[in-house]
Parts: structure tokens; sequence; C-alpha cells
């Protein structure tokens, strides 16, 4: 009998406990997905804080979460302006960066030995080239084995994408034609391709299709074993995607409400400021690059005060 009431109190006390801790649930970009994953698991599993979890759906789709209330937290690669958080009483604060590369599926061409300049990459998602016997890819690749009739198929994401948006200003930023023609943002109109959810889906359609191009998270790119391509840094070297001058870096950012409850905000700011100072380590072996110490100390005595 005595043994009996013990467990039925330490089953009560726990079941207490369960109920008293906050579950807090973010949603949004893809691209930070594989590090917010590592840093929910393993901030929950550490049992002093709040129970987090992150759904990767998409930017657009987080933020228009954010604005009807219904996470607690949005995450996004592309930023809302300062009089867009105003006017939906949000805040907003980066919270780390990462590459986006272009990936390809060429036989025979292994990961960061095709080398194709800004002009090539950009006339290629214009559907200017469509063939990766181009002459002008095969200049820019002396020695390449390049497929001798093999049909480019370009692949974009078809939702509200913080990494098309990043990977659209870059193009827009090195070519005058894809910023008259397109410009930059997380949904545009694309001249040619098809299309695929996240950063995920972009790897598996380009994964299944000979001859296809497309762009990702660099660490979407290793999972899927995918060939990544070179490009030229701001001096003309081509560079891959671990070194330090890739051309195309985009920083993530967290959302949550001004009205958010005062239990859950701490709740919040306290898993964030856990990222900052022990998620580090795990953000850096996924190939994400942490903020710089200036700008943690500026979020962390500005926003998580």
């Amino acid at each position: 009998m005595k043994t009996t009431l013990m467990l039925l109190s330490a089953t009560l006390v726990g079941s207490l406990l369960q109920a008293e801790r906050i579950s807090l649930t973010g949603a949004g970009a893809s691209f930070p997905a594989p590090v917010y994953q590592q840093w929910t698991y393993a901030y929950t599993a550490e049992g002093e804080g709040a129970a987090v979890t992150y759904q990767s759906v998409g930017s657009g789709a987080g933020i228009n979460q954010i604005k009807a209330g219904t996470i607690d937290f949005a995450g996004s690669d592309a930023p809302l302006t300062a009089a867009q958080c105003e006017a939906n009483g949000l805040v907003q604060f980066p919270m780390l960066t990462g590459a986006v590369v272009p990936i390809v599926n060429v036989p025979r061409v292994k990961a960061a030995q095709l080398k194709l300049s800004n002009e090539t990459l950009a006339s290629i998602f214009l559907g200017e080239i469509t063939n990766w016997n181009d002459p002008r890819i095969a200049a820019e690749n002396p020695g390449v084995k390049l497929p001798k009739s093999l049909p480019i198929t370009v692949v974009h994401r078809s939702d509200s994408s913080g990494t098309t948006n990043i990977f659209t200003s870059y193009l827009a930023s090195v070519s005058a034609a894809w910023q008259t023609r397109v410009g930059a943002g997380s949904n545009v109109k694309w001249p040619v391709g098809i299309g695929g959810q996240k950063n995920p889906g972009v790897c598996n359609t380009v994964a299944r299709i000979r001859g296809a191009i497309g762009y990702t998270e660099y660490t979407y790119a290793l999972e899927a074993k995918l060939a990544t391509v070179q490009l030229a840094d701001a001096q003309g070297q081509y560079q891959t995607a671990d070194k330090a001058a890739w051309p195309i870096l985009g920083t993530t950012y967290l959302l949550y409400r001004k009205d958010l409850a005062a239990e859950r905000l701490n709740a919040l700011k306290a898993y964030v400021r856990w990222c900052f100072e022990k998620g580090e380590a795990q953000a850096i072996k996924l190939h994400y690059t942490p903020l710089a110490e200036s700008v943690k100390a500026h979020v962390v005595s500005e926003v998580l005060k």
C-alpha cells in the first residue's frame, strides 16, 4: 500500500511539473531549420527551460503565422522592414548566417568542380542558356567533361522563401539583366523552371532530374550529396562554399510579437540566450556562421535584457 502511494505521488508530481513547463512553438524558414531543430531538441532535453519546437514551413508561412499570433516565434531569411514590424507589433533580430549555393545534377560532374561566372549563372536562370554543352559554360570549365547534349532544367522554390530572397538579391546585384527582368524577393516571377517546396523540395527535384540546377542552403546540399558550383568572389577568384569569400550569404532572423505573454516571452529570451551561449558549436558543425560578437552583444543587451 505504501509503495503504491509513493508511486502515485511520484506520478502526480511528475505530471504537475510537466503541466507547469512552458511549451514554445516556432515555425518559418527552412534555411536555418537544420540548426534550429538541433537547438530545440538539445534545449528541450536539458529540461531546465521551456519545451521548444520548430517547424520548417518557409519564411512566408512563418511570417503569416506570427502575424496571426498562432505561434510564439517565427524564422525568416527575408527580414521585414522596421515599418512592417511596427505595423504588425513584431520584434525582429538576427540569429545566424548561412550560405546559399547553386546545386547541379550533371553526369560526371563532382562537387565544386563546375565553375560558373555571375553572367553565366544569371543567363541560366533567365533561360538564355539552355544546354550544358553551351560554349559559355565550356569556356569557363576547361578540362571538365560536360555532356554533349543535355538540357538544363532550372529548379526554384515554389513557396515564399527567404532562401529565394537571398539568391535573387545576389543575382540582381551581379546581373543588370536579372535586376531589370526579374528583380529580388521572396516571391519572383521566374522566367523558366519548375518549383519545389522548401529547401528539401528543391534538393529532391534536382537529385531526380538529370541536367537540373537549383539553389539551396549549404547544409541541405551536403546532406543530399549534390554537387555544388564554384562562384567568383568580388576579386574574380573562384570559391567553394566553405571559403570565407563565398559571395552568397544570408542572415536568418527571429521574430516574436510584442504582445506575447510575459512568462512566454521570458522563456523565449532564455532559449535564445542559450542558443547564443551554447549552440554556436553545433551551428559551426552544420556549416552556419554565428553572429559577430558585437552584433550578438547588441541583441543580448537591447532585445534579450
